[in-house]
């Protein structure tokens, strides 16, 4: 499987980290995977979200192309939460 090596804030961080304790996911390999399949499914419109522009969200000078993946597992835990 290819590598790539990212930056994401403490913040992030931690989330991932509370998510693997909590059992949710074994590794943050899995976490950041699921996360990605969230983004991706809301990229394509899927699950009721639809993707601002993205201009309309970022900060003079950001550069992010998605959002940040702490957001996509709180809504995703928050949709689970929801269905169980």
């Amino acid at each position: 499987m290819p590598m790539v090596t990212v930056s994401i804030s403490p913040m992030q961080v931690a989330s991932i980290r509370a998510a693997i304790d909590s059992g949710k996911y074994a590794s943050s390999s899995e976490v950041v995977r699921d996360a990605l399949r969230m983004w991706d499914a809301a990229r394509k419109g899927s699950h009721g979200y639809q993707a601002r522009p993205l201009t309309s969200r970022l900060a003079p000078g950001e550069n992010r192309e998605g959002p940040p993946v702490a957001d996509m597992l709180a809504e995703h835990e928050a949709e689970k939460r929801i269905r169980n």
